[in-house]
């Protein structure tokens, strides 16, 4: 079943605000509790755990858009204060209790279940092909509780769509870092003040948009060509088709159910 891509980017909106949330204050202090040393390695060791004890250059090749070294910094210490299921537990508990804290009486309303069902019964559906760490994600066991649930399901329906998107970059001759750069010009920001980009040396961040300048894709100024800006929406909305066919088992009716549903939770989240 083909579903409009105006509903299916509608979808991205909702479980990225949904799926983020394990990137917030209550999972990174549940981490720190367990002896992570900050915000990064929480990150890797969540982030990374349905792979198992998979060594830093796997862990890099799949999450794809981090410098060099980077993952290293974490993976494989990480897993000498837990184990990947402990982290696997950690991560959802502590995502759930951000969600229901951020989301506050939704989180008891009676509709919620069905939500979760309908999403799980999408994320459940896609194919693993060539999507790594979205199936490692599918083999978990997915969560009795409707908070829990419903955050697993945007996870894993946030996964499937990002290993397509790694996917797009890689056909696209589209680096890790260059991805952020790129990223950071649709948020109006400059490269080096960019969250995984800022750390980094100024000259080896320059030397990334050096290298996309001399393709074409960035001008003079450090800001986008109209090729750049082109390239960077060709593979979003790619990215979306890819995406779609998680959805292809539910009818027109429940995805529209599934948007409405999701709306005043993302409303809730988009809140300061």
């Amino acid at each position: 079943m083909s579903h409009p891509m105006a509903k299916i980017h509608r979808m991205f909106e909702h479980i990225e605000l949904i799926g983020t949330i394990t990137f917030s204050e209550v999972p990174t202090e549940a981490f720190l509790a367990v002896g992570m040393r900050n915000y990064w390695d929480g990150y890797f060791a969540g982030r990374a755990a349905p792979l198992g004890l998979a060594p830093a250059e796997v862990v890099h090749a799949v999450f794809y858009n981090f410098a060099d070294g980077e993952v290293a910094r974490h993976i494989p210490w990480v897993w000498s204060k837990v184990t990947p299921q402990e982290a696997i537990e950690i991560r959802e508990r502590g995502s759930a209790a951000a969600l229901r804290q951020r989301i506050g009486e939704l989180a008891g309303s009676p509709g919620l279940a069905r939500l979760a069902d309908l999403a799980t019964r999408a994320a459940l559906s896609a194919p693993t092909e060539g999507r790594p760490l979205y199936a490692g994600l599918k083999a978990l066991a997915v969560p009795a509780e409707p908070v829990a649930r419903l955050w697993h399901a945007a996870t894993l329906l946030r996964e499937h769509r990002g290993d397509g998107h790694n996917a797009l970059l890689v056909a696209h001759g589209i680096g890790g870092a260059e991805a952020h750069v790129l990223l950071a010009l649709t948020f109006g920001q400059k490269a080096h003040e960019f969250g995984r980009l800022h750390h980094l040396p100024r000259e080896q961040v320059a030397a990334v948009v050096d290298g996309l300048r001399g393709r074409g894709l960035v001008d003079a100024g450090g800001g986008f060509t109209e090729a750049g800006r082109e390239l960077r929406q060709r593979i979003e909305d790619r990215t979306d088709e890819l995406a779609a066919p998680a959805y292809d088992v539910l009818s027109p009716d429940e995805l529209d159910e599934l948007i409405a549903g999701l709306e005043p939770i993302n409303a809730a989240l988009s809140l300061p």
